[in-house]
């Protein structure tokens, strides 16, 4: 698929979520981890929800099992355990594998759309982020050490706040 909004992504919640829901939209999407050394970023992805998703931004995190197991849990359990810890209102979707023969079609195009380091297609660790701008483009891959709000000035460009 050559355009972000022909995705369609299964819910935490088990619902199915077309991609064309968020046309307009500045969209940071994170594949996350609830046992990781990284977890304590969905502090600070939700508060850049909460500062910009009045002006268009949406956070879509996507539970990821693939390094080192720190995702083992099922979608109910993820979801609680990050509401209770780090109070997230963003939409989090059903656990899915972002790498390899099983990766998700929605993280085959953002890796395409945005490589890595050196050209690098796969991806590295949990907490690597793509952002999208409002027509559906992936401007920029964030590696896991890039902590949320340093991305925040790249956002609030794109939002024109």
């Amino acid at each position: 698929m050559s355009d972000i909004y022909n995705f369609t992504c299964t819910m935490s919640n088990g619902e199915e979520k077309a991609f064309s829901n968020f046309r307009g939209k500045v969209l940071l999407i994170v594949n996350t981890a609830s046992k990781c050394g990284f977890t304590p970023q969905f502090e600070g992805l939700e508060k850049l929800y909460l500062q910009y998703s009045e002006q268009g931004l949406e956070v879509l995190g996507f539970p990821c099992n693939q390094f080192k197991k720190q995702d083992p849990g099922t979608d109910k359990e993820i979801v609680e355990f990050c509401r209770l810890n780090y109070g997230v209102s963003f939409q989090m979707f059903s656990k899915i594998e972002v790498n390899g023969e099983n990766t998700h079609p929605l993280y085959e195009f953002l890796k395409k759309q945005a490589p890595g380091a050196l050209g690098s297609k796969g991806i590295k660790w949990n907490f690597t982020k793509f952002l999208v701008d409002r027509e559906g483009n992936v401007l920029r891959r964030y590696a896991s050490l890039t902590k949320p709000e340093s991305i925040a000035q790249d956002i609030s460009k794109l939002l024109g706040t």
